[in-house]
């Protein structure tokens, strides 16, 4: 329980009782400065109080939040978050990992039924469904039922696991998106649990986790270990950031959206530089802005590079949740907690922020954004031009449209001839449906309303169903070279537009619910159409996809796409419709009527009024109620899924994707004594800046590389290999891709990639199979580095393949801070060169034999071990090194040999 450290606990009495509580506001009259912090800090400052417990949570750690102005980006804290949301492709090795350890609490005869999350989970499945099928009405059905077919032993595991954890729940595919799903539903405000209220707070694995942040939710997107370690009741450590005031000003004006809006935000943040800091947002302008622009914008932080948005508890924060089935009695103590504990909205509070941007929204204008990062804003008016110019820096002479492509068959025009002239823009006579047609550089190949960004939001969503009700009923069609597809975020959202009746219109133009998951925004997009992905492949075209997503990296949405656009829904109906994007979508005519009329896309365009009178008449918090009741049975296909059932999972030695985590088999109860490192090898020495992409195992699989040649001989075809991303369950295969990236450059090899040197005979092999021979020994092994090493995403299999791989110790000159922590809760150690020393200047080469001592003995925080390192000849260079165990948490993580063997032995330890 909660210790009353500082003597600010007191009573809260609302509709649903009477509750405890830690007052801020009392904490203020002795500590004036609460008053001038900002609202998210504030949170983490409730945080560090409540969970206090003078070892994970200390009293320095409530000083270091307390003197945030000063403390700000310098000093870490502990993050406990009162709940952890995944997705599936990062959410299924966290269940292997937990399933492992309660098999070691069977093998060791202890009670399984207390091996459980101690933090609440939700999973999401929403990362696994492709858009094969689209344009039809049976396109959904056909991509469930290949989604199930490809994933059957993965969703099998979750199933599982829906039923034997308690404190974690599985939300079935076909749902909707976790970051939607959680916004409208699995966020709380305010959360109730042993008596006590706090603010709801989270991590996920997904980085668009901060989306919630448009509700006053603090929350943002960690890596699998980190959401592990929290899952199970373990402290985040973070460096307590620096809060950028956003002020809001003014009013949008008629004719734009939240997405223009977000995109011009992005562009304004990445250009200020807000990485690893937390955005707060406040001025007169938030009340022009509803919860759901909120959310959009929020979902974005990490293309701005912020760790949360952070939007205060206000009226507008209620309302929303009223209208999404929240009860009367949660959110009367929503606002009763908020108001009480200095979380309520106040524009007179005199609050104090690293610094201040400013935004007026009636400088917004229409926007897209491409054609390779979310922060490239392009005005639309400005468009056209802004193509010609891509076009042109990619080596092709931009020609006028009328001078080289005409018009689809269909509407009179001749197809062109292909043009191969290498200066000048290529198209290309295709056949589709029988009828021939012409695509050409520039062409829109892939329009898609996708994503949790604005799937979430109905005044984009309807905007995007007024748009197609009257292109139809004028008769228009979506180019036959589109690929469409609509990818709503949750049921909800085909409730109010089948409501609306705009539904039918959005599948007049072939934009058919294909799925509800996140599709085109993070890769699968499938195919082109097969005709189109021919002719773009062989004639090298550069053609577009228009999205309503938050990411357009190069080769994310399809690696034959160079060009890729996030836009509005609206827009991404309108581009499909003019089917190429060197337009000039204010001028140029995107069709015309039955009657032969031009039609422009300010002939189609709703008015803000327009919207309004259909969201008033068709959204229903009785759709929410409805649709959330049953949100975790799922459908029939989940229903009938035949899965394991029992406290612990039954593994199968010949599945290629799951496969029981070798990290706790045969673990001792007892904690053991670190034992110095002796005669260790070196099994890498790279430079500066390798990234967590050059470690962990990412993307497709080589068949002559260690993880494919282990597909291949478990009889996998190679067209059934899948990608890493799908086998994150089996570590077999995870640690035969790490340190494989074909780019990685090891100074023991001649080669790039994934090759070492394996020392005793000097012959070159894979860093595999040079591992397996050093572990056959009993030799361990090291990592030297240079600066920044395990920079990137935070990828727990960057640690977890690297202390399978016999790694010990890694020696580097500066590490980022997320795969440090990873390195620890792996039971590596991370050790530091002193300052002025480097690999370099230590003349190290990676021939040399390592001996490391002053682990075993008063291991401590920042503690400076002996290194020798012994070369062939004989002669020896010795240094310290600096141990980066940061802490006397860091210190007990890794004796036990990583995190989840601490928690285990803990379970073990209650048992």
């Amino acid at each position: 329980m909660p210790q009353d450290f500082l003597g600010i606990e007191k009573q809260l009495s609302t509709q649903l009782g009477n509750h405890k509580y830690f007052s801020l506001k009392d904490l203020a009259e002795k500590e004036a400065v609460v008053k001038k912090l900002p609202y998210s800090i504030r949170i983490l400052l409730e945080n560090v109080i409540r969970n206090y417990d003078a070892f994970a949570v200390t009293e320095d750690h409530i000083k270091t939040v307390l003197n945030w102005k000063e403390t700000a980006g310098k000093k870490d804290i502990p993050y406990s978050p009162a709940r952890v949301l995944m997705q599936d492709f990062t959410g299924v090795p966290a269940v292997v990992d937990i399933a492992s350890i309660r098999a070691e609490v069977a093998r060791k005869g202890k009670d399984t039924g207390k091996t459980n999350p101690v933090v609440p989970a939700d999973m999401v499945i929403d990362h696994s469904v492709v858009v094969d099928h689209f344009g039809t009405a049976d396109s959904y059905q056909k991509n469930v039922d290949l989604e199930y077919e490809r994933n059957d032993e993965r969703y099998k595991l979750l199933k599982w696991g829906q039923q034997a954890f308690t404190n974690f729940s599985v939300v079935p595919p076909g749902m909707g998106i976790c970051h939607q799903v959680n916004l409208e539903y699995l966020a709380k405000g305010v959360i109730e649990r042993d008596g006590y209220l706090f603010p709801d707070t989270l991590v996920g694995t997904d980085s668009h986790t901060p989306m919630v942040n448009g509700i006053g939710v603090l929350g943002w997107g960690v890596g699998g270990i980190e959401a592990e370690a929290a899952m199970l009741g373990q402290p985040i450590y973070m460096i307590l950031p620096q809060v950028i005031g956003l002020k809001i000003t003014g009013k949008m004006k008629e004719g734009t959206t939240s997405t223009d809006l977000v995109l011009t935000i992005t562009k304004l943040l990445r250009d200020y530089g807000v990485v690893g800091k937390i955005v707060e947002v406040f001025g007169p302008g938030l009340e022009n802005l509803a919860v759901t622009d909120r959310a959009t914008i929020s979902n974005m932080s990490p293309e701005f590079g912020c760790t949360d948005t952070h939007w205060p508890i206000d009226q507008r924060t209620l309302d929303y949740m009223r209208n999404t089935s929240r009860t009367d009695e949660h959110i009367d103590m929503v606002k009763a907690y908020a108001q009480e504990n200095m979380l309520w909205r106040d524009d007179h509070a005199e609050i104090e922020y690293t610094d201040v941007v400013e935004l007026d929204l009636g400088t917004v204008e229409p926007t897209i954004s491409g054609p390779k990062r979310p922060q490239d804003k392009i005005l639309l008016r400005e468009a056209k031009s802004k193509m010609v110019e891509l076009l042109k820096q990619q080596g092709r002479e931009y020609i006028a449209i009328n001078e080289r492509v005409s018009d689809w068959a269909n509407e009179g025009g001749q197809p062109a001839p292909t043009v191969s002239n290498k200066n000048g823009i290529r198209s290309v006579d295709v056949e589709i449906d029988g009828q021939t047609h012409c695509i050409s550089d520039a062409s829109v190949v892939v329009a898609a309303i996708t994503s949790c960004t604005n799937t979430s939001n109905p005044s984009v969503m309807i905007g995007a169903g007024l748009v197609a009700k009257k292109a139809s009923e004028l008769g228009l069609k979506v180019k036959p070279w589109v690929k469409t597809s609509l990818a709503p975020g949750s049921r909800v959202v085909t409730e109010y537009l089948e409501k609306s009746k705009l539904l039918p219109y959005l599948e007049d133009l072939k934009f058919y619910t294909v799925g509800y998951g996140c599709t085109t925004c993070i890769g699968n997009s499938g195919d082109m159409i097969p005709t189109v992905q021919k002719a773009v492949i062989e004639n090298d075209l550069i053609v577009s996809s228009v999205l309503s997503g938050n990411r357009n990296f190069e080769a994310r949405i399809h690696p034959n796409i160079k060009m890729n656009f996030l836009a509005s829904p609206m827009l991404v109906v309108a581009y499909a419709l003019a089917g190429h994007t060197d337009f000039d979508m204010n001028n140029e005519p995107l069709g015309r009527d039955k009657d032969g009329n031009e039609v422009y896309l300010r002939d189609l365009w709703p008015t803000s009024q327009e919207i309004d009178e259909v969201m008033t008449s068709v959204l229903s918090p009785e759709d929410y109620k409805k649709n959330y009741e049953t949100i975790f049975a799922g459908d029939d296909t989940w229903k009938n899924l035949e899965a394991p059932k029992g406290q612990t999972y039954e593994w199968d030695s010949k599945s290629t994707y799951i496969q029981e985590a070798p990290f706790f088999k045969n673990i001792s109860e007892d904690v053991p004594n670190p034992d110095d490192i002796k005669g260790a090898k070196v099994l890498l020495q790279v430079g500066d800046m390798v990234t967590t992409d050059h470690i962990s195992p990412a993307g497709k699989f080589l068949p002559e590389h260690p993880a494919g040649q282990y597909l291949v001989d478990h009889n996998v075809d190679k067209k059934d290999f899948n990608s890493y991303g799908s086998r994150r369950g089996n570590h077999e295969v995870m640690m035969r891709g790490t340190f494989a990236n074909v780019r990685i450059k090891n100074k023991l090899a001649s080669r790039e990639g994934g090759w070492t040197t394996y020392q005793p005979n000097g012959e070159e092999m894979t860093v595999f199979d040079a591992s397996m021979k050093y572990q056959e020994e009993g030799t361990p092994l090291v990592v030297i580095g240079g600066k920044e090493y395990g920079s990137g995403s935070s990828r727990d299999w960057a640690a977890k393949g690297t202390t399978l791989l016999g790694v010990k110790a890694v020696i580097t000159e500066s590490y980022e801070r997320i795969h440090r922590s990873n390195l620890v809760g792996m039971g590596v150690l991370p050790l530091q060169f002193q300052e002025g020393e480097t690999q370099d200047t230590l003349g190290l080469t990676g021939e040399e034999t390592y001996d490391i001592s002053g682990i075993s003995d008063n291991l401590t925080p920042g503690k400076l071990v002996d290194v020798t390192a012994t070369k062939k000849e004989g002669s020896k260079v010795e240094f310290k090194a600096l141990v980066r165990l940061d802490s006397g948490v860091d210190v007990e993580y890794y004796k036990h040999g990583g995190i989840l063997n601490y928690v285990l032995r803990n379970f073990l330890k209650d048992n």
